[in-house]
């Protein structure tokens, strides 16, 4: 059996999908009426919207099949996420890829699998629509043309989603996608009695970038920042993208020392950036820092402006510093 590869844009890939915050959800009509469709035009036992997270793939929508999810190891749609295009396996019992998987040689007995790869934009797949069938099948053209239509009413349903919690440019959460993954936290760690960290970042310097570059330079460097960001942080922090050039970042259960050493790592990332870049210009940014204990009275809306504060006394000190 072959399992399948992980993308070279992984971290990028599941940080997309998590913003959503669709993983774990209720079914709901608007993806179980497309998954109804494709089951009935088709001819399958099996229709899905699989969504594939980091060691599983979680159904939000399944016609034909009980189970919410499967491990990723031996998924097809963790195969099907590595392509442009339609994934089609006529009969997996006559390809060694798949002969031996425990999905071929046990329940649900799969023997014809056709997964069209969902796209948040291009390069980032983040499921399938996929249909599967114990019996071998093939797809002629018209098919696979249908299969590619009933995927894009699929992705049109995810970008709704994606409008209201991502940041379209860096693939970060926004302001709204932010607040609300961020509150949860805080929440969390109230009841969990942790620390939390607000650090708010601005950008030095960036409206000369627009002005003699261009905006799409301008673009360029945020999506660079935002790249950085989510190398650099723990899966468990909350990072986003306030707007304009100001991005916030939420830590939990992490020391002044640990901060500091994220911070130190973070600075060094964004400086080893410039010089892979070797752009005209540098991505520079001040930085605040605002820390709270668990027993904590402020709101998320009060710890972001402590870390607003911070950042501009930061921003001032450099200033004064270099003149």
């Amino acid at each position: 059996m072959l399992e399948p590869q992980k993308p070279k844009n992984e971290a990028e890939r599941l940080h997309a999908l998590r913003t959503l915050q669709i993983l774990d959800t209720t079914h709901e009509e608007r993806f179980d009426r497309v998954t109804r469709m494709a089951k009935r035009m088709f001819g399958v036992s099996i229709s899905l919207v699989s969504l594939v997270d980091e060691d599983r793939q979680w159904f939000k929508s399944a016609q034909g099949i009980d189970a919410t999810e499967t491990p990723r190891d031996i998924s097809f749609c963790g195969h099907a996420i590595n392509e442009d295009g339609l994934f089609i396996i006529p009969d997996a019992l006559s390809d060694e890829r798949f002969s031996d998987n425990p999905l071929v040689t046990g329940s649900p007995n799969i023997r014809f699998y056709a997964g069209y790869p969902l796209k948040l934009r291009q390069g980032i797949n983040i499921g399938t629509l996929c249909l599967i069938d114990s019996e071998p099948k093939e797809l002629d053209e018209e098919d696979q043309q249908l299969l590619e239509d009933l995927g894009a009413m699929i992705e049109q349903e995810i970008k709704s989603i994606q409008l209201a919690t991502l940041d379209e440019l860096t693939l970060v959460s926004n302001r709204r996608g932010f607040l609300s993954l961020a509150e949860h936290t805080r929440n969390v760690c109230l009841r969990k009695k942790m620390s939390m960290t607000v650090i708010l970042f601005d950008l030095n310097e960036f409206k000369p970038i627009n002005d003699k570059y261009g905006h799409h330079e301008g673009d360029f460097a945020l999506i660079q920042f935002a790249n950085v960001m989510r190398e650099v942080f723990r899966n468990s922090d909350v990072i986003g993208r306030l707007g304009g050039d100001e991005f916030v970042a939420m830590l939990t259960d992490a020391d002044q020392e640990q901060v500091d050493a994220i911070i130190t790592r973070f600075a060094d990332a964004v400086e080893e950036t410039n010089q892979n870049l070797d752009k005209p210009y540098k991505i520079e940014f001040s930085a605040g820092v605002a820390s709270f204990s668990c027993e904590t009275d402020k709101t998320l809306e009060q710890m972001i402006e402590q870390a607003d504060v911070a950042m501009y006394e930061n921003k001032k000190r450099s200033k004064s510093e270099s003149n």
